[in-house]
C-alpha cells in the first residue's frame, strides 16, 4: 500500500488564469486520493509539509510571473529534495493544444535548477475585462479569449498523479 503524499500546487498569476489551472490540477490530484494544497506562491513560507511540488507561472514576455519565479529561486534547495513539476500558461492562441511548447529560456533555467521532472505550457486566457493598458490593447486587437485546454490540463495532472503515487514519500 502506498503512503499518502501531500502535494503543493502553487502559482504566480496576475489575472487569475494560472490560478484556475493550478486549481484544476489540484482537483485531478485530489480525485486520485492525493492530499493537495493549492496556494499562491507569494504565500508559501515552508515546504516541509510537502512531499512534492507543482509550480505554475503565467508567462509575460517569455518570463514567469514574478511570484512564481521568486518562489522557485528562494526555495531552490528545498525543491531539489522533492519531486517538482512546472507549468506555464500564456499563449493567447491554440498553439499550446496543438503541440508541446518548450519553456522559454528563463523558465528552462528554473527547471534545470530545481531538477524539475517535467514542464508543460498551457494556453492562457485574456478576459475582456482585464485591467492594464497592454491587456486592453491585446483585447482590442482581437487577441482576447480563453485558450486553456481543460482536457490537456487534466491529462497532465493525471501524469503527475501517477508519478506521485509511484514514487512514494520523498527522501
Amino acid at each position: 500500500m502506498l503512503t499518502a503524499q501531500r502535494v503543493l500546487v502553487t502559482y504566480g498569476s496576475r489575472h487569475g488564469s494560472t490560478a484556475d489551472i493550478a486549481q484544476w490540477i489540484g482537483d485531478v490530484l485530489r480525485a486520485r486520493k492525493i492530499d493537495v494544497v493549492v496556494l499562491p506562491a507569494s504565500g508559501i513560507q515552508d515546504l516541509e509539509p510537502y512531499d512534492a511540488v507543482v509550480i505554475g507561472g503565467g508567462l509575460y514576455s517569455g518570463r514567469w510571473q514574478k511570484d512564481a519565479a521568486r518562489f522557485a529561486r528562494r526555495n531552490r534547495r528545498e525543491l531539489d529534495r522533492r519531486p517538482v513539476w512546472l507549468f506555464s500558461s500564456g499563449p493567447l492562441d491554440p498553439s499550446a493544444s496543438e503541440g508541446e511548447i518548450p519553456p522559454p529560456k528563463a523558465v528552462a533555467r528554473i527547471a534545470e535548477r530545481v531538477h524539475a521532472r517535467g514542464h508543460m505550457t498551457f494556453g492562457g486566457r485574456l478576459a475582456e475585462d482585464s485591467d492594464g493598458f497592454l491587456t486592453r490593447r491585446l483585447v482590442a486587437e482581437g487577441r482576447g479569449g480563453d485558450f486553456r485546454d481543460r482536457e490537456q490540463i487534466r491529462a497532465w495532472g493525471e501524469h503527475i498523479a501517477a508519478e506521485v503515487n509511484h514514487t512514494g514519500p520523498a527522501g
